[in-house]
């Protein structure tokens, strides 16, 4: 097998392992790209691939969150991890399991640890690597990559939400809801609402938005029933698609362009989170994106 065909077979397991440390979609391209590099550039094969290519671009994606943690602190309102709409790497034995760690609330609370931590989380916890492996891709000793798996487990499971895992069940919940919000039936939308719901926006300063974070059935409801008639009256598309491994969808402006894409998160039968992602910045990878405010203004004028 040569090297590209080496590599190519493994660069589902390596944008996986860099999505789940970088929380974007654009880094963790660019940093399975950059793997590729130094692997052609080797002199000598490696005696194995995927240790080689793990390690690679494990440490190149560290490199890349401790440059890119300056940035996030100074984004403008709530920042959300780039949207992914399907997960290259495929295993059906764990897919419920690969799903939760893609989770908009998951990537959250990865931003929590320390890149080191998040690195040695992902590899053990989501991948399976033995401690060895992580040792050599971390530049730690296995005993002191145990006691980072330790540390970051325990905050990860501190913070957590128990989200219910029957996928058919949050499939038809999020079906109800996108017809209750493109119907504009309030009721609709309120009975299936967490008193305690929340609505987070991404928007980077770079699209509109009513308000960065709402809490609470009520407001929610109030913006939803805002926002309904400028998505229907202007011609716009609301397609339903798995976001992040979570019911959600994308929402697109009368010419198909990209608006937003919707994560939602479901507890005890109602959604906790709305997590939204409209800076266009974050969706070009999805598609053409659209003028929000543009888009906005025809439906206002229709």
């Amino acid at each position: 097998m040569t090297k590209a065909e080496e590599f190519q077979e493994l660069r589902p397991l390596l944008f996986a392992i860099a999505y789940r440390i970088l929380g974007s979609v654009s880094e963790a391209e660019d940093a399975v790209q950059e793997t590729w590099l130094r692997y052609q550039a080797t002199a000598t094969r490696p005696e194995s691939a995927k240790a080689f290519l793990s390690t690679v671009v494990t440490r190149i994606s560290i490199d890349v969150l401790r440059s890119a943690r300056v940035r996030r602190e100074e984004y403008v309102g709530p920042w959300l991890p780039e949207p992914l709409l399907t997960d290259p790497y495929q295993d059906p034995a764990r897919s419920a399991e690969l799903a939760d760690s893609l989770s908009m609330a998951a990537l959250l609370l990865l931003e929590r640890l320390t890149p080191l931590e998040r690195a040695v989380f992902v590899l053990r916890e989501v991948f399976a690597f033995g401690f060895a492996e992580i040792a050599s891709a971390v530049g730690r000793t296995p005993s002191a990559c145990h006691q980072l798996a330790v540390r970051a487990r325990r905050h990860m499971e501190a913070g957590r939400p128990r989200f219910e895992a029957d996928r058919k069940e949050r499939d038809a919940l999020a079906a109800r809801f996108f017809d209750a919000f493109t119907e504009g039936d309030v009721g609709g939308l309120t009975d299936l609402l967490s008193a305690d719901v929340r609505m987070v926006g991404d928007s980077g300063g770079k699209a509109p938005q009513f308000r960065p974070v709402l809490v609470g059935a009520e407001q929610v409801v109030r913006v939803l029933a805002v926002f309904a008639p400028l998505v229907a009256g202007g011609g716009g598309v609301v397609e339903p698609r798995q976001v992040n491994g979570q019911p959600g969808a994308i929402f697109r402006d009368r010419h198909g362009r990209v608006l937003s894409t919707w994560a939602l998160d479901v507890l005890d039968g109602r959604i906790r989170t709305i997590h939204t992602v409209n800076n266009p910045e974050k969706l070009a990878h999805v598609g053409p994106t659209a003028d929000a405010w543009a888009a906005f203004d025809e439906a206002g004028n229709d």
